[in-house]
């Protein structure tokens, strides 16, 4: 087996909103002039935070560090009702909201730890036949899904300031957080949706010690090489 090279790993990018997690992944290729690069867990475009870029022969590991847990912060805006359960979507109702107090929103949220089955929202990258649904949401076309096990850890909101709540949310690979935020407001009669998301952590890896996109691309190739965590070290447990 040949050594392992300076660019076989992984990088911590801290994901800006707009670009899709894809268009991360090919800017690093581009720049970097790298054959090999994937991301392990999508965000959406107009989620932030920790992106797990994979280089080189590191790409081998994307499928072992997608299954690790995920911590998230967002804010969820009650009352309105998107189809894609997030701002990006089209307005599909808006409701009155109910009078709220923080602790009544906390323990609704305590609901949802635990196991659950869960759908998929139509607007998402599950693919139906090898078509990722969003581009069949985007036709007008709506398919069955399947419900899919995920766990919440932790589920809390932090501040309330009627109608939008900021939270954190703890969960396995898979969850879709816009789908827990169009629950919560569907059992609480108004409707809601997602208006923002950040992830701040990826098993053992941290926002914190991630690089914003636009300085990873303002480095050389030896300043990137600095950056990346090594294959060995990314293969050994914690």
């Amino acid at each position: 087996m040949h050594a392992f090279g300076a660019l076989d790993g992984a990088l911590l990018v801290d994901k800006p909103s707009g670009p899709t997690s894809h268009d991360v992944v090919d800017a690093v290729r581009r720049k970097f002039q790298i054959k090999k690069v994937g991301h392990c867990g999508t965000l959406d475009p107009n989620a932030t935070g920790l992106l797990i870029i994979v280089l080189g022969r590191g790409t081998k590991l994307s499928e072992r560090l997608m299954s690790d847990d995920k911590v998230y912060d967002g804010a969820i805006k009650f009352g309105e009702t998107t189809d894609s359960y997030d701002s990006d979507g089209e307005l599909v109702a808006t409701l009155p909201v109910p009078r709220l107090t923080l602790d009544e929103l906390n323990e609704m949220a305590g609901a949802f730890v635990g196991d659950q089955m869960q759908l998929p929202p139509m607007v998402s990258a599950v693919k139906k036949d090898g078509v990722p649904l969003y581009k069949l949401a985007r036709k007008g076309i709506e398919v069955e899904r399947k419900e899919r096990l995920i766990h919440i850890y932790s589920f809390r909101f932090t501040t309330y300031i009627e109608p939008v709540a900021q939270f954190r949310v703890a969960c396995t690979k898979g969850t879709y957080v816009r789908t827990l935020a169009h629950d919560l407001g569907q059992r609480l009669g108004c409707g809601a949706h997602l208006t923002s998301l950040r992830r701040m952590a990826a098993g053992r890896f941290d926002v914190a010690n991630a690089l914003p996109l636009d300085q990873v691309l303002a480095l050389s190739t030896s300043e990137l090489e600095d950056r990346i965590i090594p294959f060995l070290k990314l293969t050994a447990t914690t």
